[in-house]
């Protein structure tokens, strides 16, 4: 083995997602030779900002941006519509992906999407406040067995009675869940059809992923996995079921991409200074009015794929507290704190009541949850900056930040008991300190 300080890291989301996890993917790219996706699928949305020009990304891995061999792994669901549209902008812009795609990954089809909605609208009060991609019934049908993998679509005589199964099954459950069963306008030839073409276009990416990455790594390469979601939302140990449908904390990895868990170096958790959540659920720091307001605008908290407004609350450190268990996270990187500028006392979340008792742990069940009172310190907030005087405080590293914010970060590491080696000031690369090099 060399002397390389870690050679395979994970970069796992430790909240409700949209964490700014693109971005450090984005920024660690730069020393890793492959950056691999390995859950989730388009309703996942990452930003990475670059000199001011701003890609947004929901299946293509992050590293993209640096040029770097970029896996979709098995543990992802490809909707190879948008696939083909994020290459087709990626070429526009002068890139060329070098992109691998697992043959065992599964399909998204367009009665995916379709019952998406109508599952999601008979749910009532637990629905999950899905993106309505068909992430949730694709995952369903790969459970049950029903599902279409990459690799059937590339073949027609494999693909077809698979197809048509599928798709009398769902035709089936469209007449149960709908108000108007005779609408249903799917052509089944149109789809197959349609779905060859995907697999004609799809074969040159196509490849046995988990034995690539796991030579990949015999021979050193260093590679970088990009977490989707986040830890809270997963269908495991997330707050059940107002998430997703994946496993989205770092122990994903393994089930994703078929690497082992003891070949990862490093987990990297990656925290807002605030809370953000899209979708349904209770979020016990949740604020509202003119303060809701203000964070959201600075934050620019709208949905990546959705455009949906996010809800904002405090940051929550008693959930993290939580994900930080779960991931057993090696460091964390700290997003957003210029969003918060201009408050003038900021409130942590150090726990929560539940009938006037201090809780011990997370109680990850909803129903408890909305019964539960957060527990506050205070903390002294900062004045607002220009994005070029947030800047120029990067390129002069943490020293130069206000001593409000290192006190703030202080205060996190200590309640955490992890340390913050990465913080982010601005949405661009360049707005990045590093305390700690993690390569």
């Amino acid at each position: 083995m060399s002397n390389k300080k870690n050679q395979v890291i994970v970069v796992s989301g430790a909240s409700w997602g949209d964490e700014g996890k693109g971005k450090a993917v984005d920024f660690l790219s730069s020393k890793a030779d492959i950056v691999v996706r390995f859950q989730g699928g388009n309703n996942a949305g990452h930003t990475v900002i670059v000199e001011g020009k701003k890609y947004k990304f929901h299946l293509i891995p992050s590293g993209v941006i640096q040029n770097k061999t970029i896996v979709i792994g098995n543990g992802v669901v490809i909707d190879p519509e948008v696939l083909f549209k994020e290459i087709e902008m990626l070429e526009s812009e002068g890139f060329h992906p070098d992109l691998k795609v697992a043959d065992t990954a599964h399909v998204i089809f367009p009665f995916h999407k379709l019952l998406d909605g109508l599952e999601e609208d008979s749910k009532g009060k637990y629905a999950a406040g899905t993106t309505k991609r068909g992430i949730g019934p694709t995952y369903s049908d790969k459970a049950s067995r029903y599902g279409i993998r990459v690799f059937d679509i590339l073949n027609e005589k494999i693909f077809r009675p698979k197809f048509e199964r599928l798709y009398e099954l769902k035709l089936k459950m469209y007449k149960v869940l709908s108000d108007t069963p005779k609408d249903w306008e799917l052509n089944k030839e149109e789809i197959f059809n349609q779905y060859i073409e995907f697999g004609k276009r799809l074969k040159p990416y196509v490849i046995q992923t988990a034995y690539y990455l796991n030579k990949a790594i015999d021979e050193e390469k260093y590679v970088l996995f990009e977490g989707a979601q986040g830890a809270l939302l997963g269908i495991d140990h997330g707050m059940y079921p107002y998430g997703t449908s994946s496993i989205t904390w770092a122990g994903g990895v393994p089930g994703g991409a078929g690497v082992g868990p003891t070949r990862i170096d490093y987990i990297l958790g990656v925290i807002k200074a605030y809370t953000s959540r899209v979708g349904t659920g209770p979020v016990p720091t949740e604020l509202d009015g003119d303060l809701a307001h203000q964070i959201r605008e600075q934050g620019h908290e709208y949905g990546t794929t959705t455009g949906r407004p996010r809800r904002v609350g405090w940051i929550d450190l008693f959930n993290l507290k939580y994900t930080c268990m779960l991931n057993n996270y090696d460091g964390l990187t700290l997003t957003l704190l210029d969003a918060l500028a201009g408050v003038e006392t900021l409130k942590i979340c150090t726990g929560y009541r539940l009938n006037g008792e201090l809780l011990d742990s997370w109680p990850i069940h909803s129903e408890l949850i909305e019964e539960c009172v957060p527990e506050y310190i205070d903390m002294p907030g900062w004045a607002p900056k220009s994005a070029e005087e947030w800047t120029k405080i990067a390129e002069q590293g943490y020293d130069a930040l206000p001593t409000e914010i290192k006190n703030y970060i202080q205060k996190i590491e200590d309640i955490l008991g992890r340390k913050i080696v990465i913080v982010s000031i601005g949405p661009d690369r360049k707005d990045t300190i590093i305390r700690e090099e993690i390569w």
